[in-house]
């Protein structure tokens, strides 16, 4: 008996000493990053047969387990993905809104402050200072606009390194493991390779920040690793890697690669889940928006100004040269333009703006179908796509304010070319004038009605062409209504106007006459088909007699005290160009400030609603897994009274089996 119970003891003595290891490992690995708690599962040894009776025959440790839920667990790492996506988002967000919020207010400063400028040479036409002063806002506002893409630059670099970071340390964690799975699969001997299976779970929680996770066991617990939608990264023991590659046609746009072996897939980074996918989203949806707008909104000044300046006269009677840099110059064209890689061998092409009014924010892409160019808005997938219309000459217009144009060889079937109308508009925004007096700040002709008009009608010039060749005009408009008696609704009144020579009246030859009803404004281009300048009749100028013509004389203006032209110009900041011509400059800006400033603000409360759901699961999970100091203190406690009290069990023993010896001998 005494045998016995000394292995009775012997056992418990063990189990206390296993159970005060298990509580040790647990207490020494409070603050070990994804360590779950563990627990010695002890059980009674079989009893040995006396008789009629089973004497126990004291106890022994089944199993070290993990105390482990699956499913608080998968819930912990699901949320995790969800706080590195919000995360991630709302740090770039919040980076992008003050770049906007500075930068963006510089822009708006540098433009109050030209147009103030330009005011003031629009009050003193002949004064070289105030001309001067205009280009120095100029180049204020350029170099503004300049900085404004520097920042989107950086930021764009800033975003294409951290996607390689990550991409690199998911190759690692994806290698780190597989070996664990290796080893996992070679130390299956009854127990659980507890610290292992720890580990493995803190790499898939960290791979899970960076994209979306989820794992498949098998039989001998093995375990699957796949991202995003399904795409496998472990196979067993088999790693994938991710790779980074340049994008295709924009080099700018890194492109993720699923590397096995010698072959690779690409993935749409957008889909993967976590910070990767905030990446993608961030570089190629707000940081790209943002920057169109910027682009299209300094296209939107530059075309304008430039246009408007090309209606007057400087100082010196010529005809005003840009202030900035050609939107149609052949670098910005060509840059508008991404060919595929695929393309056949020297197709190139380029766009030209026709109407910055009507241009969006939208990518496009054009593909050749053998007979037709078919483009479809890549911003806007359900669009319908649109069939490009030749013009002649490799020119095709898209109808939508540019066209495209082949520069290279004729294109292939498949061939395709990603177009981005606005790009790089402020990135080479320059102010390419350099001489305060070649501001046209002139006039080149003005309207003069007569004094005996007696009506509320208006000949006014809506745009000069040529204004060199338009101040050598001195030509007389009459207007009168044809004489008609009453007439029955819904007829109106007809209209005849002539322009002609003012030194030859008819019968002398017009330079243009036609007939118009009540209610229409004609444009007239003066002289017809190829103007210098153009016209336009309002309202019903009816003279004060039959036959009476109301008279308007329009003839040469230009003069250095002439600042007219330059107050057409400073009207343009109240006037709506972009969106359809629905916005001005600033608000404009102000639109897409505001936008990001939204999009931030949203991005934060996002992330801070996923931080609560996270917290909420990783509490759960450790309410399970995690180790409770105070509940490990009283195991101490227990477990070495425990072994205390096994090891009175062998005294107890060796009492016993000393009294039977000296009792025989």
């Amino acid at each position: 008996m005494s045998v016995s119970l000394y292995q009775t003891g012997v056992s418990g003595l063990l189990a206390a000493q296993q159970q005060l290891a298990t509580t040790g490992h647990n207490i020494s690995n409070v603050n070990t990053d994804g360590y779950n708690r563990q627990r010695a599962d002890q059980s009674a040894s079989l009893g040995l047969n006396n008789g009629n009776n089973y004497i126990g025959g004291g106890t022994y440790i089944q199993d070290i387990t993990r105390l482990y839920d699956q499913f608080s667990y998968k819930e912990q790492v699901t949320n995790q993905s969800k706080l590195g996506n919000a995360d991630s988002l709302n740090a770039r967000l919040t980076q992008l809104d003050q770049v906007m919020s500075t930068s963006g207010q510089s822009v708006v400063g540098s433009l109050d402050k030209f147009y103030q400028a330009l005011n003031g040479v629009a009050d003193n036409p002949n004064d070289s200072g105030l001309r001067s002063i205009v280009l120095n806002q100029a180049n204020t506002l350029s170099n503004d606009f300049n900085q404004l893409t520097n920042n989107f630059d950086t930021m764009s670099k800033s975003v294409n390194g951290e996607i390689e970071q990550v991409a690199s340390r998911v190759s690692e964690i994806s290698k780190e493991l597989a070996k664990i799975n290796e080893t996992i699969m070679h130390s299956q001997q009854g127990g659980q390779p507890n610290d292992l299976l720890d580990k493995r779970d803190q790499l898939i929680g960290e791979l899970s920040n960076y994209t979306q996770v989820n794992t498949v066991k098998d039989a001998n617990n093995v375990m699957t690793v796949m991202i995003g939608q399904g795409t496998t990264l472990v196979a067993g023991i088999t790693p994938m890697t991710l790779q980074v590659n340049a994008g295709d046609p924009d080099s700018q746009k890194t492109e993720l690669r699923l590397v096995s072996g010698s072959s690779s897939v690409a993935l749409k980074g957008a889909t993967l889940g976590g910070s990767l996918a905030a990446s993608f989203e961030f570089r190629d949806e707000h940081l790209s928006q943002t920057r169109t707008e910027i682009d299209r909104l300094a296209m939107a000044i530059s075309s304008t100004l430039n246009d408007s300046q090309a209606s007057g006269l400087d100082l010196n009677g010529l005809q005003g040269a840009n202030i900035f840099t050609d939107i149609n110059s052949t670098q910005l064209q060509q840059g508008r333009v991404l060919a595929h890689s695929g393309n056949s061998l020297n197709t190139q092409a380029q766009v030209n703006i026709t109407d910055v009014s009507k241009l969006t924010t939208d990518e496009f892409e054009i593909r050749f179908d053998g007979t037709d160019y078919q483009m479809n808005n890549l911003t806007n997938p359900s669009a319908a796509p649109i069939t490009l219309v030749a013009l002649g000459g490799g020119v095709f217009d898209t109808t939508l304010g540019f066209e495209f144009t082949e520069t290279g060889a004729a294109p292939a079937l498949g061939d395709k070319f990603t177009i981005i109308p606005t790009k790089n508009s402020a990135a080479l925004m320059q102010t390419t004038l350099t001489d305060g007096n070649a501001i046209a700040a002139s006039t080149a002709i003005g309207v003069t009605p007569s004094s005996n008009n007696v009506s509320d009608g208006k000949v006014e010039i809506t745009n000069v062409i040529n204004p060199e060749a338009a101040k050598g005009y001195d030509v007389t408009v009459d207007v009168y209504q044809i004489a008609t008696p009453p007439l029955p609704a819904p007829q109106v009144p007809t209209f005849e106007y002539r322009v002609y020579n003012a030194g030859t009246p008819p019968p002398a030859p017009t330079i243009v006459t036609d007939t118009y009803i009540s209610g229409e404004n004609p444009i007239i281009d003066i002289p017809a088909g190829s103007p210098d300048f153009q016209i336009e009749i309002s309202g019903d100028l009816v003279g004060s007699g039959t036959n009476a013509r109301e008279t308007f004389t329009i003839a040469n203006a230009f003069g250095v005290g002439n600042g007219n032209h330059a107050v057409v110009m400073a009207k343009t900041q109240e006037v709506g160009v972009t969106n359809g011509g629905k916005e001005t400059f600033s608000k404009s800006l102000a639109v897409s400030t505001s936008v990001v400033g939204s999009k931030a603000s949203n991005a934060n409360l996002t992330a801070d609603t996923a931080q609560a759901l996270f917290t909420q699961a990783y509490n759960r999970n450790q309410a399970t897994s995690g180790v409770n100091l105070d509940e490990e203190a009283a195991n101490l406690l227990k477990y070495q009274q425990a072994y205390q009290a096994a090891s009175q069990i062998i005294s107890t023993a060796n009492t016993l089996f000393d009294t039977i010896l000296a009792a025989v001998r």
